[in-house]
């Protein structure tokens, strides 16, 4: 297999050099994990407080990780990056939402976003988390089992109201819709529901999309069950498949309340859960449908060997790979410029309601040492190459 993720050139083609400084800026800080905790205290006392520090948030992390405040704000950001091939997903990133207004905004927000995808051919899918449909707590009390008031069922069903209108709406614009996987304690009822989805409006292809996170090592077995289930009934899967986001918090949460870690062993167990389900669906495409995301450069190039031997184009519509906006871009813009499907997630909402998000997206990076020397390499390569140039 070709080797194409170290081409710097095609990588930052669309980084000015001030974004590519800026992007070796927050990925040294992002190196070290002081930095980014004493980060984090601040910027939330900030927010806090109400102090006038949303504009330097705006010109550093936010507009390097971010397209923008709203769609409309992020659509040259999403035409700059389709003019190298690859697509956006615009995801609505406000994140740790309680109130029934806040659930409804999300939904139309969505529905929005299917408008969007459905007239512009460089946004491909649609997204939304289950906890921005419903509150995190109903989630949690669902899966466990436990029984709801009069009052937990009447919210419950406008949960169920919300996922339906938003994949019916979907199913009949034509638009993948990826929905995103959370922690384990909420996953069970989220997955249930998203099946049903699924068995509702994936009859003819794959259009609603579960999401496996392979940090978790029970999520092949689920993966396989439920394509039993999808033969029996006969419906497609659609899947991404990501390693995972919520790693300390599932190891904290397993040691207070004295159950096994739902979480792989080590590294290299989660690299081989995740490549083994990627494996798994490519022997099964002609039920199943992938969106493979990772930045990860071995996996990557699995899924490239594996579509090579059977004899899958490089543009089925079946296999997407897709990376986060503002990461891994030696990745992403390398595989369009040969062809593969891509697709970047490109989060927006109100700098202060996605500040949640940007932190976790910190806190991921710097417990992923590998990834953030990666880009740092990367970012350096390129810096030393402009320079020569010139």
């Amino acid at each position: 297999m070709e080797k194409i993720f170290d081409d710097t050139t095609g990588a930052f083609s669309l980084k000015s050099n001030a974004e590519l400084n800026r992007a070796y800026f927050l990925f040294r800080m992002i190196a070290s994990r002081p930095l980014v905790k004493v980060g984090t205290a601040m910027t939330n006392f900030a927010l806090k407080l109400r102090l006038p520090v949303e504009g330097l948030i705006r010109a550093t992390v936010f507009d390097h990780f971010c397209g923008g405040t709203t769609e409309e704000d992020c659509l040259p950001v999403v035409k700059r990056m389709y003019t190298k091939g690859v697509s956006s997903i615009l995801d609505y990133s406000v994140e740790a939402k309680e109130a029934e207004a806040e659930f409804d905004k999300a939904l139309a927000v969505t529905l929005k976003t299917i408008e969007f995808s459905k007239n512009n051919k460089a946004i491909s899918f649609a997204v939304f988390k289950p906890t921005g449909f419903g509150r995190f707590d109903l989630w949690v009390k669902l899966g466990e089992g436990q029984e709801f008031t009069a009052d937990e069922k009447a919210e419950w069903a406008r949960v169920t109201e919300r996922f339906e209108i938003v994949c019916k709406t979907a199913h009949a614009n034509d638009v993948a819709l990826l929905i995103d996987a959370e922690e384990s304690w909420m996953q069970d009822a989220a997955d249930n529901l998203v099946a049903d989805m699924m068995l509702k409006y994936n009859k003819d292809k794959a259009i609603v999309f579960n999401t496996l996170q392979m940090y978790r090592h029970d999520r092949l077995d689920y993966l396989k069950k439920l394509h039993d289930e999808a033969k029996k009934e006969g419906f497609h899967i659609g899947m991404k498949v990501v390693r995972g986001a919520y790693m300390e918090k599932e190891h904290k949460r397993a040691e207070e309340k004295g159950y096994p870690t739902p979480i792989c062993a080590s590294k290299e167990a989660t690299d081989a859960n995740y490549n083994n389900a990627i494996k798994y669906m490519m022997e099964h495409l002609d039920k199943m449908a992938i969106f493979a995301g990772t930045h990860n450069e071995a996996s990557s190039y699995l899924v490239m060997e594996l579509m090579k031997q059977s004899g899958i184009a490089k543009n089925d519509d079946r296999v997407w790979f897709g990376q986060l906006y503002g990461m891994s871009d030696n990745i992403s813009f390398n595989l369009a410029a040969h062809g593969y499907n891509v697709a970047k997630y490109l989060p927006f909402g109100p700098v202060r309601d996605v500040m949640p998000y940007l932190i976790r997206r910190a806190e991921e990076n710097t417990s992923v040492a590998g990834q953030t020397s990666r880009e740092l390499n990367l970012i350096s390569a390129e810096r030393k190459r402009r320079k020569l140039k010139d």
